[in-house]
């Protein structure tokens, strides 16, 4: 959650055109490599531009956490920008943007990942900092504690006095009784206090051993180049043990869970959390287009239905927590000042239920189609989406080769399909309900 402005920027420089019969020829360009110490580099030649894209995916977030030690994968988003035994605190900045790159990085449940977007000319530079940040970052204490306090400041912002944020955390934590995607990703108030630099230096050597890291790249590179590079800089890095995988598995949920939250405010809000598959189901590209159908646009069935027709809403959105192991499938609902949740839940329900029993309808089908499509070839059109998706199907969706086949596997859906996989998570006995109930401001909730 670095910089986020400099994210919007380099996203809007960074985009050749792209067609689907150029997508599809793609998958031949793209080499990949795995080397001694277990880090994996894939290339994607692409040279519209003379730039290049590379996200670093470190198998690390809240997934991997335990009680106690909450927050830690965040929080190492932040510590890799600050320094090494080499270059020094804000060397990797001043360095980068000196040559005219940026960077950035978020964490999810699942993963951590780092983005570098630069001119293809700073490549070499680039491998060199991102190999000496892996294999040598520095602990000062003064700089994790000056981070412990942009963590605490963040969280505030973002969750404490985020009412959907704060809902949403504790709608996730009642979701899972054993498996730690019950923690949020930031952390907990009390273990982000609470680490010392014993815990972080465990947690990195566990879980930034090269075996557990897969760099992208995507632009204006060639395998040969890219390549080559990563034996020389990334090569060297010691081997480690792998971290520990995640055996908890989730039990099977019985009954509908509830969450209430009574704070100060005039907006209610109303969320649904099902039980939903791991990113890898095969049942995948039918779970998008159910929620699509359901939430995405003014033309989706929620939307029209609670928002424009019987004004229950003025807000539906939702999402598909695409994890390592099977997660949540979200519908989140703003509801006008006075409402009643429960009422609007009764309504919401009432058309889950029609759904179910009819299925989606073959203009429903066509358009989550269209909007899948549409998605997919606007995040190709660019080198930073190319890379994403490199990342992203090799880790979540079956490796990298999977991408190229993806359009192929939305068009080829059913109404049957996307029926089945509605009825395997739009059950009430596996979601959990959170309302929040606001109280008149200045009376005390």
């Amino acid at each position: 959650m670095k910089r986020l402005a400099s994210l919007a920027v380099a996203r809007d420089a960074l985009c050749p055109p792209a067609s689907p019969a150029s997508a599809a020829m793609g998958r031949d360009a793209v080499r990949a490599l795995t080397l001694a110490n277990g880090i994996k580099v894939i290339v994607w030649p692409s040279g519209a531009i003379p730039n290049v894209a590379l996200n670093n995916w470190v198998r690390v977030g809240s997934r991997n956490e335990t009680r106690g030690l909450t927050g830690l994968a965040h929080f190492f988003e932040h510590m890799m920008f600050n320094g090494t035994a080499r270059f020094g605190p804000g060397e990797f900045d001043r360095l980068m943007e000196g040559r005219g790159g940026a960077s950035n990085a978020f964490t999810t449940d699942d993963v951590t990942v780092y983005q570098d977007w630069f001119p293809s000319e700073a490549l070499e530079l680039v491998f060199e900092l991102e190999a000496d940040r892996i294999a040598n970052l520095s602990f000062i204490p003064e700089l994790v504690e000056c981070e412990r306090r942009v963590v605490r400041s963040e969280r505030r912002l973002c969750v404490d006095d985020n009412p959907a944020a704060l809902l949403s955390e504790r709608v996730q934590a009642a979701a899972f009784v054993a498996h730690p995607y019950r923690f949020p990703t930031i952390g907990l108030p009390s273990d982000i206090a609470a680490w010392r630099l014993a815990d972080l230096r465990k947690f990195f050597r566990a879980y930034y051993a090269p075996s557990n890291q897969t760099l992208a790249l995507a632009g204006d590179v060639t395998p040969e180049q890219a390549l080559a590079l990563a034996r020389k800089y990334l090569a060297p890095i010691a081997r480690r043990e792998p971290p520990p995988p995640v055996r908890v598995r989730e039990p099977q949920q019985l009954g509908e869970r509830r969450v209430v939250l009574r704070r100060k405010g005039r907006t209610p809000l109303l969320q649904y959390a099902y039980k939903a598959p791991a990113a890898g189901d095969p049942r995948g590209p039918a779970v998008r287009l159910l929620l699509a159908v359901l939430v995405e646009g003014d033309a989706s069935r929620l939307h029209r239905l609670l928002v424009e027709e019987r004004k229950l809403a003025v807000e539906v959105a939702g999402d598909w927590h695409e994890g390592f192991d099977p997660g949540l499938f979200w519908l989140h609902l703003t509801l006008p000042e006075g409402a009643d949740p429960l009422a609007v839940r009764d309504a919401l329900d009432a058309e889950l239920a029609r759904l179910l029993e009819r299925g989606v309808t073959p203009a429903e089908l066509d358009r989550a189609k269209s909007l899948a499509a549409a998605a997919h070839f606007r995040q190709l059109a660019t080198i930073d989406g190319k890379a994403h998706l490199l990342g992203e199907y090799e880790l979540l969706r079956g490796g990298w080769r999977a991408l190229f086949d993806a359009p192929a596997r939305y068009d080829a859906l059913t109404r049957a399909q996307v029926q089945a996989a509605a009825r395997a998570i739009l059950d009430p006995r596996r979601r959990t309900v959170g309302m929040l109930m606001p109280t008149e401001p200045g009376r005390r909730a």
